[in-house]
Formats: C-alpha cells, sequence, structure tokens
C-alpha cells in the first residue's frame, strides 16, 4: 500500500475522553476510530492486524480439530429461557430489542445456548462424536464501565469454540489441548513470555477453570504468579487448599496486574440436559454430550498488545501481527531520482512477496519518521540522497532501534 492512498491520518493528541493507552495510541496511529463509549470501527491499519489475530488463532483452532461456522448475533428468547439465562437478573449485560410482531430478541453475549440447540441436529450416536465447533462472532454486552479501549467493550468480536464429547476422559483430553493450542497462540502473537495459565474458579462443573492471563499494569484483574512453573493462581480463589493442589507455596507467589486474554471452562451437562442433546452409546444406553467452552478475544488481545509492545514513540509490533512488514520511506531530492528509485524498490518488495507500506507522501522527513514510530512497523527502510550515493538504503529496527546499511535490492 502507498501511504498516499490511504485514507486515514495520524494525530498528534489522542481524544481526551481516552484513558486507556491502547486506545490512544490505536486512535492517533491511524488504526480504530471510536464511534461511541465501547464501540470501536477497525480502520485499514487496524483491520490488517486484528485480521493477521484471527488467523493465528484461526489455524491453531482448526490444528485441534475444530470446524468454523459463523452464527447469528440475534438470539432465540426460548432457548435462553430453557437455561435460564434470559434473565437480566442471571446475565445482567443482555441487550434486547422488539420485533415488529412484538417477539423479544437478545443480541447475543455467548453461544452455548443457540449452539447446542444446533447440534440435536447432528448428534445421536457415539459415532457422531467428538466435535469441535469455533466462531468469531461480534458479541454485545451493555457493560456499566467501558473505559479500557479495545480491551473491554460493548460490541466486541469473540473466538468461541465448544467441544462435544461422548465421555468425560475423551473431554479432558481435549481440554487439555487446548489448553497447549492456546499457549501455543500466545507465544506466537508475541505475549508468551508474559502470559501465564491461571487457576480460576470451576464454578458447579470443575473445581477450575483456566485463564490465560497478561501481565501489565493496564490489567484489571489480580493473580498471584509462580514464575518459576509459569503458572498463576486468581485472586478469587486463592487459599490453602489451591496452594496444596498446585503444590506451590504462598512465599513463592508473586502478585500482579494482568489482563485476561482468554479462557477454557468445563461445561459437563449443563446445557446438554437443558436442550436434551444425547446420544446413544455402543449398547445403545442414551447418554448426555459431554461440553466445554474456550474463548479469545482477538481485539482485546490486539489492545493487550498495544499496551506492552509500545514505548514513547508510538506501537511496536511483534512481526507475526505487524499490518505491514516493512515501513519504506523515501526522503525525496530535488531531480526525482530517489523517487524513481523508491518506486522501483516498491515494486521489487512487492513482487518478492513482502508486506510494503511505502510512504511517497511529499512531506518532511521528519513528519515521515514520526509517523512511522507512531505506526509501529517492525522494519523501516530509508531511501536518500545520501544513502543512494553509495548505493544503500538505511535499515532501522522498530523495536531494538538498531541501524544498518545495506545495498539496495
Amino acid at each position: 500500500m502507498k501511504q498516499s492512498q490511504l485514507f486515514t491520518k495520524t494525530r498528534r493528541e489522542a481524544p481526551k475522553d481516552e484513558v486507556a493507552k491502547n486506545a490512544q495510541l490505536l486512535i492517533r496511529a491511524g488504526y480504530i476510530h471510536k464511534e461511541m463509549a465501547g464501540a470501536y470501527c477497525y480502520l485499514p491499519l487496524g483491520l490488517r492486524t486484528l485480521n493477521k489475530i484471527i488467523n493465528i488463532i484461526r489455524e491453531e483452532m482448526n490444528a485441534i480439530g475444530g470446524q468454523e461456522v459463523h452464527l447469528t448475533a440475534l438470539q432465540d428468547k426460548q432457548k435462553w429461557e430453557a437455561t435460564g439465562r434470559w434473565s437480566d437478573e442471571v446475565i445482567d449485560v443482555w441487550f434486547k430489542t422488539e420485533l415488529k410482531n412484538g417477539n423479544q430478541v437478545g443480541l447475543g453475549t455467548t453461544h452455548e445456548e443457540p449452539l447446542t440447540s444446533l447440534m440435536k441436529d447432528h448428534i445421536n450416536s457415539f459415532r457422531d462424536l467428538p466435535i469441535a465447533v469455533y466462531q468469531f462472532q461480534t458479541k454485545f454486552r451493555n457493560e456499566i464501565r467501558a473505559k479500557s479501549g479495545i480491551m473491554r467493550g460493548r460490541e466486541f468480536l469473540m473466538k468461541d469454540l465448544y467441544s462435544f464429547n461422548a465421555t468425560q476422559q475423551e473431554h479432558n483430553a481435549y481440554y487439555e489441548r487446548a489448553k497447549q493450542a492456546y499457549v501455543k497462540i500466545f507465544e506466537r502473537l508475541g505475549l508468551g513470555d508474559k502470559t501465564f495459565v491461571t487457576f480460576a474458579s470451576g464454578g458447579s462443573f470443575a473445581k477450575y477453570s483456566h485463564e490465560f492471563q497478561t501481565v501489565t499494569e493496564a490489567g484489571e484483574d489480580t493473580i498471584y504468579l509462580h514464575e518459576g512453573k509459569k503458572l498463576a493462581v486468581n485472586k478469587e480463589v486463592l487459599n490453602d487448599e489451591v496452594l496444596k493442589d498446585l503444590g506451590i507455596l504462598r512465599s513463592d507467589l508473586k502478585e500482579v496486574k494482568a489482563i485476561e486474554v482468554g479462557n477454557i471452562f468445563n461445561l459437563g451437562t449443563k446445557f446438554s440436559d437443558a436442550f436434551g442433546l444425547t446420544f446413544k452409546d455402543e449398547e445403545g444406553k442414551v447418554n448426555p454430550v459431554i461440553m466445554g467452552c474456550y474463548g479469545i478475544g482477538p481485539g482485546r488481545v490486539m489492545g493487550t498488545i498495544a499496551e506492552i509492545w509500545s514505548d514513547e514513540k508510538g506501537l511496536v509490533w511483534p512481526e507475526a501481527v505487524a499490518p505491514f512488514a516493512v515501513h519504506l520511506i523515501a526522503i525525496f531530492d530535488k531531480n526525482g531520482e530517489v523517487k524513481k528509485a523508491t518506486d522501483a524498490l516498491y515494486e521489487k518488495l512487492v513482487k518478492q512477496g513482502v508486506e510494503v507500506l511505502y510512504d511517497d507522501r511529499d512531506t518532511s522527513a521528519g513528519q515521515k519518521f514520526s509517523d512511522s514510530d507512531l505506526i509501529g512497523i517492525p522494519k523501516r527502510m530509508v531511501l536518500s540522497e545520501k544513502t543512494m550515493k553509495n548505493n544503500q538504503i538505511e535499515v532501522k529496527d522498530r523495536k531494538s532501534g538498531e541501524v544498518r546499511m545495506e545495498e539496495i535490492l
């Protein structure tokens, strides 16, 4: 992409009503636009980064047998009444509306109910199991507070996967596979060193659920971290019994702030029982299907990366999720030779399959460098009259600041 054709502009100052670092930087750099509190639009640069995050998650979900679907955002009241979760007293973040015929519908906060109901058409026998289904779907939650930028929204994208197994043993094995897939996802996203499997409440289905918490002062959660074992315990469940289960001492734990970037839960047969989702085993006996759910918010992950991978100049994207691999900058000369050479280099890089944002704008070098630092693409390549004299190009690493000279391709 040529930057002269990019309709978005950078900003010196963030909106005064934004307090979250991620939103301030992403708005200033032209990645997102704030529509209202808790609702953000993804602009061209932001959508490229979001899609790269989504693709990493998708690859790992496919690797553990996930089949992708896309369910509706509109929710059938009757399905949610079957589990008792239509009530605002049970789920207090519903967005509900009324159809022209007077019937109520909701906007999905999560999708256990509709997917469990759907699977009744497809699961009858033990031969139909196991199944794992996932989607990337917009969720709606009427949050009281929406001041953490894209890390906590009223409208946001969620990857939710649901597993369906015949036995508890099979479910446990899949749950562990999903856990390890999540570990791999956060490693690939550049958050592996700061993200920890965190023991949390398992509700009525199991002793524990597992959160994936990324350590940062911007976090809303308090966790107790055991760095040696690379695990943590949520403050809400920290007690002597948990310490004993995990074989750790309270004195070995460090209290830190963290952002929950993912979670996995055992669901047992709660939803299967509510909808009559059963299967016949090899002996013809009817059994309820055992379920699990596994969530990651791609937008929340993007906001978390922006919080952690940034400095006083702007964003510092990990290579795996940067909107482009190279930010090519031309410092124009009077006779147009630099532009001609940079145009040719741009075409050559594109043909080689390199993702390039080419700053071909007729503006000052200072403005170009400032914008480049703010946008945060991993590698900056600068061609100027000075470098051309030696048939070289200046290459700067955004993360380390290291500068080197290379021969022009």
